[in-house]
């Protein structure tokens, strides 16, 4: 089902979709990735009683919010394997070079804010501006529960889809250091969003995953308002590309 758009909005909003479809293709998602992240940050907007304005802002800024990495352009962005420091920090210009493009592609100012801060970390060290806590916009901090749930339960040239599952005990890890914690507790709260059904089912049986959505419910951590590092070699997914923990050697 595509996305609705107010008459208003409704120039704006296919351009953008279509523009998100390019950015999916050069990315090599499997799926629409853009769209999905787009659906998932309205119904958590919802959720948070935002304004129409505000809700429409952040549809705008998710579908646009990897326009960067398609104006980079670069290789790694589609290989196996983890990112090198260069790579990584090369790879951390993506969102202020995705306000400038959204900015081309005629975005109002709050939709180009989102599209840059939405790597920031509610723990502080995200990028490119290291905002902390509330000094991050709702609206990016829901991009980043949101897009980084996607993006794990979709498949990828360098690792196949994770189950719902295993995205969600992601986010619940890294509540009150990537993620904001109320914005992951909304989300946990999610119901009946075909958006939020994983990828890694059309690997599974049906029987596979009606086992592990039991166990989900009996084995489910509960949000930590306050951070606790993961122990020393876990993996942080910085969006879609795995990297090294950059919190592992923080003094």
């Amino acid at each position: 089902m595509g996305i609705e758009f107010a008459e208003s909005e409704r120039a704006a909003g296919e351009a953008f979709v279509r523009l998100a479809g390019t950015v999916d293709e050069f990315e090599s998602y499997a799926h629409p990735h853009a769209s999905r992240v787009a659906r998932i940050s309205d119904a958590l907007a919802e959720r948070f009683r935002l304004s129409r304005a505000d809700r429409t802002s952040i549809v705008f800024a998710a579908l646009l919010h990897d326009i960067g990495e398609m104006t980079m352009g670069r290789d790694y962005i589609k290989r196996a394997g983890p990112l090198g420091e260069a790579e990584r920090l090369d790879l951390q210009r993506h969102p202020v070079i995705g306000e400038q493009e959204a900015a081309r592609a005629g975005a109002e100012r709050s939709v180009q804010l989102l599209v840059r801060w939405h790597h920031e970390w509610f723990s502080g060290a995200g990028y490119p501006d290291a905002l902390r806590g509330e000094q991050i916009p709702l609206g990016a901090r829901i991009l980043r529960v949101a897009d980084a749930y996607a993006a794990l339960t979709d498949a990828r040239p360098f690792r196949p889809a994770g189950t719902e599952i295993e995205a969600r005990k992601h986010l619940i890890l890294w509540a009150g250091l990537e993620f904001d914690p109320h914005v992951v507790r909304a989300f946990l709260a999610l119901e009946g969003l075909p958006e939020l059904r994983s990828f890694a089912r059309e690997r599974r049986t049906e029987e596979q995953t009606a086992v592990e959505e039991q166990t989900s419910v009996d084995e489910e951590p509960a949000v930590k308002d306050s951070a606790e590092t993961p122990g020393d070699g876990e993996v942080v997914h910085v969006g879609e590309q795995a990297v090294e923990n950059p919190l592992m050697n923080a003094e």
